[in-house]
């Protein structure tokens, strides 16, 4: 404060004076710089992906009927694997309705999955199915 509890205001038309040359403006505009190549060469690489790129409505019914086959042949396969398991113990309805469930519950489970909502499953990922035959396992 120049003048007493005031600030000082440059009058005006008065113009402040640039830093020129300092090393923090060079700096600067060398960061500026090297940023704008950056971005330029991102939004260079990035480039519409033909896949990904919406085709309209049939895309959307494609995925429709996905998700809807995936559905269905949980249930139809509960539904089998229940008709032939009462088949052969002789417990009518039982086994039906047990497997009925579960083939529903497994078509929900695919549509989740094929949807992204939960994580593929990782049995046999690492070519074992079970953890004492993998590569780690103990001598």
């Amino acid at each position: 404060m120049a003048k007493g509890d005031k600030p000082v205001k440059p009058e005006r038309g008065t113009r402040i004076p640039e830093q020129g040359n300092s090393p923090e403006t060079l700096d600067l505009e060398t960061r500026r710089r090297n940023l704008q190549e950056k971005l330029a060469r991102y939004q260079a690489d990035k480039k519409p992906d033909p896949e990904k790129q919406e085709a309209g409505p049939s895309k959307g019914m494609a995925q429709a009927i996905r998700l809807s086959s995936e559905f269905l042949a949980g249930v139809v396969v509960g539904v089998i694997l229940g008709l032939g398991f009462d088949q052969l113990a002789g417990t009518s309805p039982w086994g039906l309705i047990i497997f009925l469930f579960l083939g529903f519950s497994a078509g929900v489970l695919n549509i989740l999955r094929s949807v992204g909502a939960v994580a593929p499953s990782q049995i046999g990922k690492n070519g074992a199915s079970r953890q004492d035959e993998g590569p780690d396992k103990p001598e």
